[in-house]
């Protein structure tokens, strides 16, 4: 083996290997499983990504069914747009080695694995395009993998492939517009495109500059120009071809998802005053409040800060090239700071948390400019010196004036950079870049800067612990594992507790809550229509009444319990999302230390025979009671169902430091001493055993009001956005009821607070009235369901509810039908009269076309080059 090869070898290793022993010692520290008793789970990482890893295990290993649809998506809902954002990494496959609650240990692999083939990734870079070598090339590419964007995104693990994918798409397009050989740039595009669309297209736009500072300072006449350009076309429009197969049922996801949320109109104005993104560029800037609606991520060390600069100086360097690079700057600079760029990188929408999402195109830019000036045989001018130096203090100056408008900024952060600054400088400026301990010296303070900016970021973010996740997990699985032992069919959980809305997707159940960013819009609207929690993303079916618990196949609960020990009473570690006195109505049928699992006799199957009403009602009330009223008419064609709820007043109403005011719906109460508890207290006894439920306006949450309910907390999920529809009593007969309300601000405007009973004789009737036609599954999976069913008349459809979905295919006794929408949620077909077996299979739209797209692309492009082989032979 030769010492030319043995030397790239451990670059490569030593780039690869330092990423990851730099986290994984600071995890350690942290005490981060697999190494103490802490987890990496934090914000979406912990509320959301972990759930959809323990659905891609079980996906994989146990239900293949569940790839294309999965009833744990909300109610149900397609798949592939959300493994097309979430779950296509190649690297997730790790995660199948770890089951259970050890699918932490699992993330940690995963997140250590890409830090380091992020340095991997551009170390190769830089042996294959740059003068780079030795430690120096080392340094480089630490700089790069620990840069302050994916320090700051690591909880965003689903984005982190970026850190491998775009030096390798760079240096594709690199070498094709050098060589003209185009494989490496079409490989790794379609690779970026099919692991993480919404990145790859940040990576693509990005392209677009990198090729315009390229094809500049390769320059030489209009025909090598025009071809350059047909090439760069062609060849990106054949990757976006190759990977068809996920782009285009991507897209069709999209269009019913977060393409609904595209920005109409644009202000044409400065998001912040765009020097304060100096700030960024320190230390440690990283914080929780930056998650939500901060800056962007820039930090990349001194020694690349200076060496950017030091590019535009650089004589070896064309000056058209230098040009043109700063003109690119400029425009990256402006993106970040100017709305119109902004969202035209985010594709047309306002991110939900974790703005600037493209930076890491910034920090890659940056590193990749200072890597080729700052090389062995780079002898800076003093001119050029003198005026960095100045450019630097003047940044340096103007962030202490104003350090005040940081509150991510301390003074020792800006001492912290001025020292590495200093550093950095010396390094630069001295005569020797290559000999004795140089690239020693180089690579510790590289690895000592980057390393300090992740410990203090770090810091600043609290972590799941790892008992808390791993308790609630083992315990929600245990009660899952009971009731699908006993029994087989098709149903729906619900539970009064949760770790996080997706819970379903974590241990494998048919729910009600999912929290993705691909949920489409219907869905939360429908949530909101019935009076339970809907938010940007996110729903969670912790408000349902008896009639919607009916309706939707909800026919079992889980309910935490409070726990005794001796006389005392133990704070159950399940916490109470939802206040459901219905569960009286319901029958215990196991339980375990903690919880009781309920039965709900009354929910009816997945499908049953109904009043053909139901495929015209056109209802857009945002009153739930009104909504579920004329739902259930529709179902039945009894019109009296529309007024099965009814209004009921307070008894009685009571004040401490209120003003006395009796009107209580829309009323606006207020303190009489702003300076002292006060709170109200509203009483009611039920003439029957009805239901009874509380309706609370979407201005009615935490953050303005609190609630008890006879001296108890009132559970309630937060936040939601619509009137919501609170079970507050049920077989409470002649039994006087308390609700207390709590004011924290001076004053409470109770929106849409409203007393409401629950007809249950009415309901009964309607709900037997259904069950009495019901559709009786025979097989199901989470794609195909068949089943017979009997229709008494020529006019009836076979509701059911099945989330809508152009992607169902249904057939009665074989032949295909129409299938139809209802309440612009759920799937209906029309029936024959008599008996008839009725099936329900799903495909994804648009999945086959994108197969034969990708297919014919990439036979073609072996068919190419099987023909230029022979021509050449």
């Amino acid at each position: 083996m030769s010492h030319h090869l043995m030397s790239r070898r451990m670059i490569l290793a030593l780039s690869f290997s330092i990423p990851i022993v730099i986290m994984s010692v600071y995890f350690a520290y942290r005490h981060m499983e697999p190494f103490g008793s802490n987890s990496l789970l934090t914000v979406d990482l912990g509320q959301q990504y972990v759930d959809f890893f323990s659905y891609f295990r079980r996906a994989i290993l146990r239900d293949p069914s569940s790839i294309f649809f999965s009833f744990s998506n909300g109610l149900g809902g397609e798949m592939l747009g959300t493994w097309a954002y979430y779950l296509l990494s190649p690297l997730n496959w790790i995660l199948l080695f770890f089951s259970g609650t050890t699918l932490t240990t699992g993330i940690y692999f995963l997140t250590v694995i890409k830090y380091g083939l992020g340095g991997l990734a551009f170390s190769w870079l830089l042996i294959k395009a740059t003068k780079q070598s030795g430690l120096n090339a080392v340094a480089f590419s630490t700089m790069y993998a620990l840069m302050g964007w994916f320090i700051a995104n690591q909880l965003n693990i689903i984005w982190m492939d970026t850190i491998y994918l775009l030096p390798l798409v760079f240096y594709g397009l690199y070498s094709m517009l050098r060589t003209g050989k185009w494989r490496t740039y079409v490989i790794w595009l379609t690779i970026a495109l099919v692991v993480n669309y919404y990145m790859a297209f940040m990576i693509c736009l990005f392209m677009v500059l990198q090729f315009i500072v390229i094809s500049v300072d390769q320059y030489t006449n209009r025909h090598d120009l025009f071809y350059k350009v047909k090439l760069f076309l062609k060849t990106s429009i054949v990757s976006a071809l190759l990977a068809a197969f996920v782009l285009l049922p991507t897209w069709w996801s999209l269009s019913q998802s977060k393409a609904q949320y595209t920005v109409k109109s644009v202000q044409w104005k400065f998001e912040y005053f765009p020097f304060k993104m100096i700030s960024k560029l320190f230390s440690g800037t990283f914080t929780f409040a930056q998650m939500e609606n901060g800056m962007p991520n820039l930090f990349i060390g001194a020694i690349a800060l200076l060496g950017a600069l030091f590019y535009f100086f650089d004589n070896r360097v064309k000056i058209r090239t230098r040009i043109t690079a700063g003109f690119i700057t400029f425009f990256l600079a402006l993106s970040m700071c100017y709305q119109p760029l902004d969202l035209l990188w985010h594709a047309g929408q306002f991110p939900v948390w974790y703005p600037y999402r493209f930076s890491f195109v910034v920090g890659f830019w940056l590193i990749w400019l200072a890597s080729q000036t700052i090389t062995k045989d780079f002898e800076p001018s003093w001119k050029a010196t003198l005026l960095i130096f100045l450019i630097v203090s003047i940044g340096i100056v103007y962030i202490g004036l104003t350090i005040k408008d940081f509150k991510y900024l301390q003074m020792y952060q800006i001492i912290l950079g001025i020292v590495f600054l200093v550093l950095a400088f010396i390094l630069i400026l001295s005569p020797i870049k290559h000999k004795g301990i140089y690239p020693v010296l180089f690579l510790i303070v590289a690895i000592t800067d980057v390393s300090t900016n992740m410990v203090i970021s770090l810091d600043n973010i609290n972590y799941t612990p790892q008992s808390e996740y791993s308790m609630y997990t083992n315990r929600l699985q245990v009660l899952v594992n009971k009731v699908q032992r006993q029994d087989k069919g098709f149903y729906r959980i619900g539970k009064t507790f949760l770790r996080t809305k997706g819970d379903a997707f974590q241990t494998g159940f048919n729910g009600g809550g999912v929290f993705t960013s691909v949920l489409p819009q219907n869905i939360p609207a429908f949530y909101g229509h019935i009076g339970s929690v809907d938010g940007a993303g996110f729903v969670d079916y912790t408000n349902g009444s008896l009639l919607t618990d009916s309706l939707l196949n909800m026919k079992y609960f889980f309910h935490q319990k409070v726990i005794k020990s001796g006389a005392i009473d133990i704070t159950n570690p399940l916490k109470a999302s939802a206040n459901k006195a219905d569960l009286s109505a319901y029958r215990i049928i196991d339980q375990t230390q903690s919880v009781d699992i309920y039965k709900n006799s009354s929910a009816l199957p997945l499908g049953y025979v109904a009043n053909r009403q139901i495929l015209s009602l056109k209802n857009g009330s945002q009153d739930p009671t009104k909504f579920q009223g004329n739902w259930l008419a529709a179902l039945t064609g009894n019109s009296l169902n529309k007024q099965i709820f009814s209004v009921q007043n307070f008894n009685k109403i009571t004040f401490d430091n209120v003003q006395k005011q009796y009107k209580v719906t829309e009323a606006v109460f207020k303190k009489v001493d702003n300076s002292k508890p006060a709170s109200f207290s509203l009483y009611f006894k039920p003439k029957t055993n009805d239901s009874y439920y509380l309706t609370l306006g979407a201005q009615l949450n935490e953050k303005t009001v609190s609630f008890l309910l006879n001296d108890k907390p009132l559970a309630q999920s937060n936040p939601y956005r619509h009137t919501v529809l609170v079970s507050v009593a049920n077989h409470a007969k002649g039994k006087l009821q308390k609700l207390t309300v709590n004011l924290p601000q001076p004053s409470i405007h109770l929106q849409n607070f409203t007393l409401y009973s629950l007809n249950s004789s009415e309901l009964k009737t309607a709900v037997d009235q259904l069950k009495s036609q019901p559709w009786k599954i025979k097989k199901h999976t989470n794609r195909f369901l068949i089943g017979d069913v009997n229709s008494t008349q020529a006019d009836q459809v076979l509701n059911t509810s099945i989330p809508y979905s152009q992607g169902w295919t249904a057939k009665i006794n074989g032949k295909k039908v129409k299938t139809y929408k209802t309440v612009d949620m759920f799937t209906a077909v029309k029936l024959p009269k008599g008996q008839s077996t009725v099936s329900f299979s799903y495909w994804p739209p648009l999945l086959n076309i994108g197969v034969l797209v990708s297919s014919v692309t990439l036979l073609g492009l072996v068919g190419y080059r099987w023909i230029n082989y022979k021509k050449k032979s």
